[in-house]
């Protein structure tokens, strides 16, 4: 097909998506997330491989307890389950079809869903836009047709779908998954499961994750509007590598920001990721400008990592909103006190001077020599008597010019001078939950380098806090942009 040709195909299936948009209700969410039949099209039942069978294996590992319909046209059994040769042969018509299926056989398939009833579906299938080639955008027009005349509401293709620890619905992701107040919205499969297990390892858990893929459908501003109206979902999480209509995604995050925090993840946003947004999901980028007037105007939190988004789902999740930007720095030694001041600073945080109280009652405690009471403050007995950490913290809470406050911990190894068998950290951690909805009180585990031994131990030393609920971060500087985003976030919303 001549190249005119081929570029006015694509530019009419585009607008095609953009005349038509698709709502999506509560009794869709519990469809898509909470289904108690589920047919799996396309089961391989002579070896294991990625699609069906993997998917089928992975419900049942997760303890999915609701009925599952394996469909292959051989019919015969697949671990213990009986398989059906099509849909219409199913005892009950499912809630969720997942579709496994060849790209070319995908269409027929949702013809047969509509027939019978099956009126939500996941293509995991690929295949479509994202190869480029035109026999893929005709396919995936065929989807959309599909959907809006027989009124299919449709996850993909070329996805993962949804997942939803709370009803066992973990065909990946997390598995078990872990139940919390954090809803996904992503384009990208690997990127969505690698969230899901990243925040459970910290103690935050997923009410609802759904990676749309090329979204021929139902695209991130669908599943934004309904997650945002959802009473469990506290705090919003997105990967973009485009938007179908801008102006839509636009109000719709705006009116979300102002409920719900949103932490977006731009993918795309070089010259190269472009080129390999287009070849992963069909998508078309942007002008980088036009989303950077996107985040000024929403108040969306834009992110540009994995570990940004994950530390600034930390902060909003856990913390209660500051009152202002000024940190209080809480630990020992010389250097890291310069240091971890000098980052502050570059990440919009403000280091104050405390009140003439707190100097006083510092002063009291603290050594002239080899010690510095103040802000930050280098005292080498927080790292080791949890009780004398609380009283600082209680200095903390009652300045009035402190908002936030970072605690360094020390990961206790050879080249400190640390008598064995002393952990404070138990401690440490009762006395900040007890007053954490005060203030936004933040840890440092310092894990980095090359020492494996140390990466271990600081890896499980910040579990241990992220799970008691208190966010902990390998450094200063991720701890630092974690809180100014929350502080950032609390400030534009009021």
């Amino acid at each position: 097909m001549p190249v005119k040709k081929k570029l006015a195909e694509k530019i009419k299936f585009r607008k095609d998506i953009r005349n038509r948009i698709m709502t999506l209700s509560r009794a869709d969410l519990e469809k898509f997330f909470n289904p108690g039949h589920i047919a799996i099209i396309g089961v391989s039942v002579k070896d294991y491989r990625f699609g069906g069978a993997s998917f089928l294996f992975k419900l049942l590992e997760g303890g999915y307890e609701g009925k599952l319909y394996p469909i292959n046209p051989r019919g015969g059994e697949i671990m213990g389950l009986k398989v059906y040769p099509d849909l219409s042969s199913l005892p009950d018509v499912p809630d969720l079809a997942m579709v496994c299926v060849p790209a070319r056989f995908v269409p027929s398939v949702l013809e047969e869903c509509a027939r019978i009833g099956v009126g939500h579906i996941h293509i995991l299938t690929s295949g479509f836009r994202e190869t480029g080639l035109v026999q893929g955008h005709e396919l995936e027009a065929q989807i959309t047709r599909i959907s809006k005349d027989k009124g299919l509401k449709i996850i993909g293709p070329n996805c993962m779908g949804p997942y939803c620890p709370s009803s066992r619905l973990t065909a990946w992701g997390a598995i078990p998954g872990l139940s919390g107040s954090l809803a996904v919205i992503s384009q990208s499969g690997g990127l969505t499961q690698r969230i899901t297990e990243y925040t459970r390892y910290l103690g935050v858990g997923i009410e609802k994750a759904v990676s749309f893929g090329n979204g021929s459908v139902l695209d991130s501003t669908d599943f934004l509007d309904v997650l945002s109206r959802d009473e469990n979902v506290q705090c919003i999480a997105m990967y973009l590598e485009s938007v179908k209509d801008g102006r839509r995604f636009l109000n719709t995050v705006s009116e979300v920001s102002k409920k719900k925090p949103v932490v977006l993840w731009k993918g795309g946003e070089s010259d190269a990721g472009a080129a390999t947004a287009a070849s992963h999901t069909g998508a078309m980028s942007g002008e980088q400008k036009v989303w950077e007037g996107l985040y000024r105007q929403t108040g969306v939190i834009h992110v540009g990592s994995m570990n940004e988004l994950v530390d600034t789902v930390l902060a909003l999740t856990l913390l209660p909103a500051p009152s202002g930007k000024g940190v209080f720095l809480i630990g020992g030694g010389g250097g890291n006190s310069v240091s971890y001041s000098d980052t502050c600073i570059r990440e919009g945080l403000e280091v104050p001077a405390l009140s003439d109280s707190t100097m006083k009652a510092l002063k009291k405690s603290v050594p002239t020599a080899g010690s510095i009471a103040g802000n930050p403050l280098d005292m080498w007995l927080t790292f080791l008597d949890a009780n004398y950490l609380g009283e600082v913290l209680d200095l903390a809470y009652r300045d009035p010019a402190v908002s936030m406050a970072m605690v360094d911990r020390l990961i206790v190894r050879k080249a400190f001078h640390v008598p064995d068998g002393i952990d404070s950290n138990p401690e440490a951690i009762k006395r900040v939950t007890e007053r954490q909805h005060e203030k936004p009180i933040v840890f440092i585990v310092d894990s980095d380098g090359g020492d494996p031994d140390l990466a271990q131990k600081g890896a499980v030393l910040r579990a241990q806090y992220c799970q008691a609920g208190i966010p902990a971060f390998p450094s200063i500087r991720r701890a630092a942009r974690a809180l100014f985003h929350l502080y950032r976030y609390y400030s534009r919303r009021t």
